[in-house]
């Protein structure tokens, strides 16, 4: 058992996950579960009693776990599907109940500052010596951008785009596979958003890369490098380029959700929403004009983990 352990839950729109960390800041375990949360509130605005279920399995198991570790001290955040609905309350109280934590639900400002101090506490040097760079943590509801210096969440600037892979999937890419006027609805969709939010960032130093996170860049970085079993190790700190963006982009639109969940790195649950995730991955490299995607595992679990321990 770990002793003075602490643990951050997010509760996402796509997926819910664990990070424990011990009293040292180690991590000593990482879970992550598709749940779906988000599932049709985009249209309805609430929360589906199914996907409240499936959510509140998975807490019952990362209580467990918890208990396992010994874990004293926790967070336990909700985003873009909580923020949408009418009924959070609800799954709130349940939540609490069973973890014992009262969830928090953050806003895309508190959710983009948490991301960004994950992602660029333990940067590559060259990277961390940047006097700013860019972050795009691509949700299942939403995509935040952050800019700022690596190490600095305290001052990064931020903006909440009110799309993420089952946002753009359920309002634009309503076919298996996705025909070209769906695609190109989609693409100008993102495009627009993104290109509003530039205007309102702080701009970022032209040399570095997008610091990107989330399921969907790990899924197509593992893709790219035929990485068939999630490893953590090779992913942590890869580098996606552009053209390999694009060219997974078109791959995925090509063949149904079926063809995709056989392919070697995709994780089920996220093959019938990762041509909405590459696509904003996608419109974010095109318009910030990077040509290259770091790779990040450390993100919003990191971010409240090292909250935690400050505390």
């Amino acid at each position: 058992m770990t002793t003075d352990a602490v643990a951050a839950l997010d509760c996402g729109t796509n997926s819910t996950r664990l990070l424990v960390v011990d009293a040292a800041g180690r991590p000593v375990c990482r879970l992550m579960r598709i749940t779906r949360l988000g599932q049709g509130v985009d249209a309805t605005r609430r929360l589906a009693p199914d996907a409240i279920d499936r959510t509140l399995a998975v807490l019952r198991e990362y209580r467990q776990v918890m208990d396992e570790h010994g874990v004293v001290r926790a967070r336990l955040v909700a985003t873009s599907a909580a923020r949408d609905a009418d009924n959070s309350a609800d799954f709130f109280d349940a939540a609490e109940k069973i973890t014992g934590v009262r969830p928090e639900l953050l806003s895309g400002a508190e959710e983009a500052r948490l991301s960004f101090a994950g992602a660029t506490a333990h940067l590559p040097t060259e990277v961390a010596a940047l006097p700013s760079v860019l972050v795009c943590d691509i949700g299942g509801g939403s995509t935040e951008l952050a800019a700022g210096r690596p190490g600095a969440a305290e001052a990064v600037s931020t903006v909440s785009l009110d799309v993420g892979c089952v946002r753009l999937t359920e309002r634009h890419l309503r076919r298996d596979p996705p025909p070209a006027d769906q695609l190109a609805e989609a693409r100008a969709a993102v495009v627009a958003l993104v290109q509003d939010a530039r205007r309102r960032l702080p701009p970022v130093s032209d040399a570095g890369p997008l610091i990107g996170l989330a399921g969907t860049v790990s899924t197509l970085a593992a893709l790219a490098q035929g990485i068939e079993d999630y490893d953590r190790s090779k992913l942590h700190h890869a580098v996606l380029t552009r053209q390999q963006v694009e060219h997974w982009l078109a791959e995925l639109a090509a063949v149904t959700a079926r063809d995709r969940l056989a392919l070697p790195g995709m994780v089920a649950g996220r093959q019938d929403v990762i041509v909405g995730g590459a696509l904003v991955l996608a419109a974010v490299m095109e318009v910030f004009d990077r040509r290259r995607c770091l790779v990040s595992e450390d993100d919003i679990l990191d971010g409240l983990a090292a909250s935690l321990r400050s505390a």
